[in-house]
């Protein structure tokens, strides 16, 4: 079970158990007290509310109590099966209850202070009945819907909330969101001692889910909006904003799979939890290198994600089969996973999060994805940038190990500048392909290498049946002082 959090000014938090989320809110939703969830149709309200009934049951051994205004029992039960939520069990040990409330409004008389009443004994013998300590009620304008005075509908908000309050509960409200207004009511959002807003937009045909909390009353919270994901395993929630500039600097080497590019790095490879860029125009062997890279770091005995933008794992590992790399053994070992999407299938932050959830489920020491310059298709290079510098944070915060392959312009100038982030990388590799005549002849230098010497040479790169080969000659490991210096 893990423990509360408290603030500085002693508010003790109750942990949601969202991936990410507890990190953005300094631990949690305030422990005791009403949180409102708002946003439009399928922002994932009510899934945010479920959430955290279950996982408060299942991590923290706090019961809970989901009234649903809109669907019944047997339905929610099903719709978050798909989740891995087995509800069913946690209601068979008492962990939580479902209970589906229908209001009709020739029903709801409006009679002064005890228009809810009902609502009040009902909602008291479920938590009594399970010993809850959190509840959810979706949605609260199912609840208010019939009130036509304002007075007497900002009385009964008031009195719901306190009655949840006075039972010491963490209470989850989810509502629509408004037009004129932040709510539909334009009451809620000021009785509540939390607002998180969750908005689904799209953009160019593109959908992104982002989460903000507008408000946190007694602490302090991050105030930017956040991408998160809906997927077969729940909400996650990424504080990408958050980080930043902190990251040690290791001294270890790692391989790059490639003995004579090895040679070019002093003869020992990358410093591990760099950033490596290996970028050329098509048919220069990016993936070809990316892939020894990979499976180098596999065979010394490290995780690696392979993430691919424009091939399937089936044929990636057929295609470097043809030069003598067998992927598909240390897919068997488990230490390698390849992973494969089209980039136009979300937008450039759902990419994010999505590349955050595989990390920390593979927990992988190296990570490759090829090629980052297909991100250009759903993004300008400035959002493809920013989206990038998040990522690299976020894997150098974890000492990770990443390598990028990107495809650049023909247009000799924008050759230097067409990778994206030539800025941001510590290991800039590229690769040309030089005509001599009726030859073509695959040729690869190292732009820089931070803190390192580095081959400033030109070499000749070969394809072959045995892998990735540069040409031997005495500039391959050349005098200290042919080295460039490793730099900005």
């Amino acid at each position: 079970m893990s423990e509360k959090k408290g603030t500085a000014s002693g508010l003790t938090k109750a942990g949601t158990g969202i991936d990410g989320f507890d990190e953005i809110t300094g631990g949690g939703l305030p422990q005791g007290r009403p949180t409102l969830v708002i946003g439009g149709p399928g922002s994932g309200k009510t899934l945010f509310a479920m959430e955290f009934l279950v996982k408060g049951a299942i991590e923290y051994g706090e019961p809970g109590v989901f009234i649903s205004f809109e669907e019944s029992e047997a339905d929610l039960i099903k719709n978050v099966a798909s989740l891995g939520f087995d509800l069913r069990k946690l209601v068979e040990k008492k962990l939580f209850m479902i209970d589906h409330i229908q209001i009709e409004a020739s029903e709801v008389i409006e009679t002064g202070e005890y228009d809810l009443e009902a609502l009040f004994v009902r909602l008291g013998y479920a938590i009594d009945s399970i010993g809850a300590k959190r509840v959810a009620i979706d949605t609260i304008e199912s609840v208010f819907s019939s009130f036509r005075n304002d007075l007497v509908l900002r009385s009964e908000l008031r009195r719901l909330f306190r009655f949840l309050k006075e039972r010491g509960i963490t209470a989850v409200i989810t509502g629509e969101k408004g037009e004129a207004a932040l709510t539909r009511n334009g009451l809620e959002e000021y009785v509540s001692d939390a607002v998180i807003l969750l908005d689904n937009r799209v953009i160019n045909n593109l959908s992104t889910r982002r989460l903000r909390v507008l408000k946190y009353r007694g602490s302090a919270h991050g105030s930017n909006e956040y991408p998160f994901l809906i997927d077969d395993t729940g909400f996650s929630v990424l504080p990408i904003t958050s980080i930043g500039l902190t990251a040690e600097a290791s001294d270890e080497r790692i391989s790059t799979g490639i003995e004579g590019l090895d040679a070019m790095f002093e003869g020992v490879g990358f410093y591990k939890g760099t950033t490596i860029m290996v970028s050329g125009s098509a048919g220069t062997g990016k993936s070809s290198i990316a892939a020894e890279f990979a499976l180098r770091a596999c065979r010394d005995g490290k995780k690696v994600l392979y993430y691919a933008f424009e091939e399937s794992p089936s044929q990636i590992k057929r295609n470097m089969r043809s030069i003598g790399l067998d992927l598909q053994t240390c897919v068997d070992d488990g230490k390698l996973m390849i992973y494969a999407d089209r980039p136009s299938i979300y937008g450039l932050e759902t990419h994010l999060v999505t590349f955050h959830k595989l990390i920390t489920g593979f927990n992988p020491e190296v990570v490759v994805i090829d090629p980052i310059s297909g991100l250009t298709a759903i993004g300008d290079d400035l959002e493809v940038k920013t989206m990038l510098v998040r990522l690299i944070d976020y894997l150098k915060m974890r000492g990770t190990t990443s390598m990028f392959t990107s495809l650049m312009n023909s247009d000799e100038k924008r050759k230097e500048d067409d990778t994206l982030m030539s800025s941001i990388i510590d290991t800039w590799i590229q690769l040309s392909i030089v005509d001599a005549g009726a030859e073509r002849t695959k040729k690869l230098r190292i732009i820089k290498s931070r803190g390192m010497n580095h081959s400033a040479c030109q070499t000749e790169v070969l394809l072959t049946s045995n892998g990735v080969k540069l040409v031997a000659s005495d500039d391959i490991i050349p005098p200290s002082d042919k080295y460039g210096r490793g730099g900005a």
